[in-house]
């Protein structure tokens, strides 16, 4: 048997990987918007909290268990704890999860590369607040247009993945990665300079009590939520870049600086969003919309030729955002098959990719063709929704639960020796001892709480 397994080429190489799979629309759609609906600066600190308490134990964690198995999340529990079967079905679990979230996150990237294209071809110029509106209705409406750009992100990433691991997903993202955060800096300080921009700075990061207390325990939550959800863990996504790393470096402090690197992303995103917002009146609790009809009429407002400029490197951040997430989810999907089956990387990629173009069409459908199937029972629900709901609200949080359960269970699980002495090993910052029973007894809980929450407020509430 060929235990041979490809390596990243460098550090820095394995961090803007990792952050590249945790840093996703999430961080640059969903975050801007929860804080304009949320009062704003107390979203912000409260989400800070739990990011620290949450997600970096969660993905040393999920680091540990690849690094030390050195296989993909379909095969990790057999190497680690071999005699200890039951885990397995996580492994199993993290298959489904990684390929249904690219079910509709392929589609979702196809979007943003698709505002980008029309942003440059200057199609919003002409165009009022309510025909820019109309835009992504139509978009949604044409399920050709979106196959089209949806194929596009789905065999640009599989193209670069069969190159290999570090001539094709680690070359490329580092460029990516590097080009985002370029972009998003210009961006934050082009915005912060205009007038009004100060407001809106004021807004995101001076805490309001008065807004807080409007609805604390809602805006405790949803940082929460956020929190947990922004670094992709429990579906074995950062396991498989666990799995790429020599045992150099200590897994916590690696833990920290993705972390920070994705909480960089997601701030700058705000300062980016509220500057621009204040400077042309625009609310800042516009929800979702902020992205599709918000934004695109700010950009109007600076003009034919600024406004499509600033609103072409936008666009073109987020479809780096997005793309980015795509490789690295891509990734584990090809190293699951070929773990499973003993394909070779082009001959996993040019499969996975057929399968992905099929799995990615009912989501597409589900917005017109089949927008009449509801598979949630919960109305104005489609087929994207409901498969967000598996992976968001299910297989993410239980996923979690699970990494967390198997690290601290001695006796059932790996155990907190074994874990801790693969994340501790090498240089850099270690897991502190006395996180054993913060880990053990009050994170499972909370964890309960959020996946319990999650489907209370989908099914339950109001």
């Amino acid at each position: 048997m060929n235990n041979q397994r490809e390596k990243l080429g460098s550090r820095l190489g394995f961090i803007l990987l990792s952050a590249g799979c945790a840093i996703g629309l999430g961080n640059v759609w969903k975050f801007p918007w929860l804080v304009g609906e949320n009062g704003g600066a107390f979203f912000v600190l409260i989400y800070l909290l739990f990011l620290v308490a949450m997600g970096i134990p969660i993905m040393t964690m999920e680091f540990a268990v690849g690094r030390a198995a050195q296989k993909s999340p379909a095969r990790m529990y057999h190497a680690v704890t071999p005699e200890k079967k039951g885990w397995r079905i996580h492994g199993y679990a993290s298959v489904v999860g990684i390929v249904m979230l690219m079910m509709f996150y392929t589609m979702v990237a196809g979007w943003m590369l698709y505002y980008f294209v029309e942003t440059i071809k200057g199609t919003f110029v002409p165009l009022n607040a309510e025909e820019i509106g109309g835009v992504f209705g139509g978009l949604v409406g044409s399920w050709d247009t979106m196959t089209i750009y949806m194929a596009i992100v789905t065999i640009g990433c599989f193209a670069i993945l069969s190159i290999g691991l570090q001539k094709g997903l680690e070359r490329v993202t580092k460029y990516m990665m590097l080009a985002l955060l370029a972009i998003m800096v210009f961006l934050a300080v082009y915005n912060i300079a205009q007038p009004g921009g100060v407001e809106g700075l004021k807004f995101y990061l001076v805490p309001n009590v008065e807004s807080f207390m409007a609805d604390p325990i809602n805006v405790i939550v949803s940082a929460m939520n956020q929190s947990f959800f922004t670094l992709s863990i429990g579906i074995g996504s950062m396991a498989i870049f666990g799995s790429y790393i020599n045992r150099d470096r200590a897994l916590f402090g690696e833990a920290l600086n993705v972390a920070i690197l994705d909480t960089f992303v997601a701030l700058t995103a705000g300062l980016i969003i509220f500057p621009a917002c204040f400077s042309f009146g625009i609310q800042p609790d516009a929800g979702p919309n902020l992205i599709f009809v918000t934004l695109p009429n700010v950009f109007n407002q600076m003009g034919p030729v600024v406004g499509r400029v600033v609103g072409a490197f936008f666009f073109l951040f987020l479809s780096f955002a997005a793309i980015s997430t795509v490789l690295a989810v891509f990734e584990a999907i090809i190293a699951c098959f070929s773990d499973m089956l003993g394909w070779t990387r082009k001959k996993a990629c040019v499969l996975c990719c057929i399968i992905m173009l099929v799995l990615a069409m009912p989501c597409i459908l589900g917005f017109n063709v089949l927008s009449n199937v509801n598979l949630m029972g919960v109305p104005g629900k489609n087929i994207m929704d409901f498969e967000d709901f598996i992976v968001s609200n299910c297989l993410l949080p239980l996923g979690s639960l699970v990494f967390v359960l198997y690290c601290t269970w001695s006796k059932k699980g790996w155990g907190w020796k074994n874990f801790t002495e693969e994340a501790n090993a090498g240089k850099g910052l270690k897991v502190p001892s006395w996180l054993f029973g913060y880990c053990k007894y009050v994170l499972p809980v909370i964890i309960v709480f959020l996946f319990l929450f999650g489907i209370y407020g989908i099914f339950f509430a109001g």
